[in-house]
């Protein structure tokens, strides 16, 4: 990553938005990072401290909600500006948003005047202009990070491997499928790469006509093993 270059966060499930919005600021030559999952951007936003962050609200696995009551309570990176941007900004929307800790809310489709007036606001007509060194995130501090990030994951885990196992004896794909969606989003945020992989592979399986359920029972037997690396209370991974 250059180092001259300042950080922005893209969190959103949309390749179209996140595509848009990493184009729109290219053009200021920034460094751009977008991830579509809310363990991953709070991750994301540890290990970088973007100069801000764009934020959607509805996303698999962790949403915009939950990921900014995460991030505004982590002492090294609470203060980072967060623009959530959303399909549908009714009132409830943008009060739940507010109260989570945004500093603005923005409708899609996006526009680039807003954009930049959002930015202007929020960082000073400056920012666009004049680009700062961003900051790394500290090793002790990712670890920090992730040790929550496991927590979180771990919390859920019981009843979502009770629902799989369920969607497993009566063979329910579009049940099966949501959580091994969440677990893929989640592997790498925990430190789990495999875990990401192995859903990948997973979701491939459950996407075609004909299922396996014989080898996809085999693969979710992988899983539950992968996830048990970190189930012990001192298992989590320091690096």
């Amino acid at each position: 990553m250059s180092e001259e270059k300042i950080t922005i966060l893209i969190v959103d499930d949309s390749d179209i938005v996140r595509h848009s919005l990493k184009n729109f600021f290219n053009d200021y030559d920034f460094e751009v990072v977008t991830c579509s999952d809310g363990l991953e951007g709070i991750q994301k936003a540890a290990e970088l401290k973007p100069a801000i962050i764009f934020l959607d609200l509805m996303m698999p696995n962790l949403d915009g909600v939950k990921m900014l009551q995460v991030i505004k309570v982590l002492d090294h990176i609470k203060n980072i500006p967060v623009i959530v941007i959303s399909g549908n900004t009714n009132r409830t929307n943008v009060l739940a948003a507010i109260e989570a800790g945004a500093d603005k809310v923005i409708s899609k489709p996006l526009q680039k005047e807003i954009i930049i007036k959002s930015i202007n606001e929020l960082l000073g007509s400056e920012f666009l202009q004049k680009a700062k060194k961003a900051k790394v995130f500290s090793l002790s501090d990712v670890n920090d990070i992730r040790k929550k990030l496991v927590e979180m994951f771990l919390n859920s885990y019981p009843t979502k491997k009770e629902n799989m196992q369920s969607a497993l004896r009566r063979a329910d794909k579009d049940v099966l499928k949501n959580i091994i969606h969440e677990f893929r989003g989640a592997g790498l945020a925990v430190g789990l790469p495999n875990l990401t992989v192995i859903c990948s592979l997973i979701e491939d399986q459950l996407s075609g006509f004909d299922v396996n359920w014989s080898q996809i029972n085999l693969m979710c037997d992988q899983v539950f093993s992968i996830i048990s690396e970190i189930e012990e209370p001192d298992s989590t991974v320091e690096q």
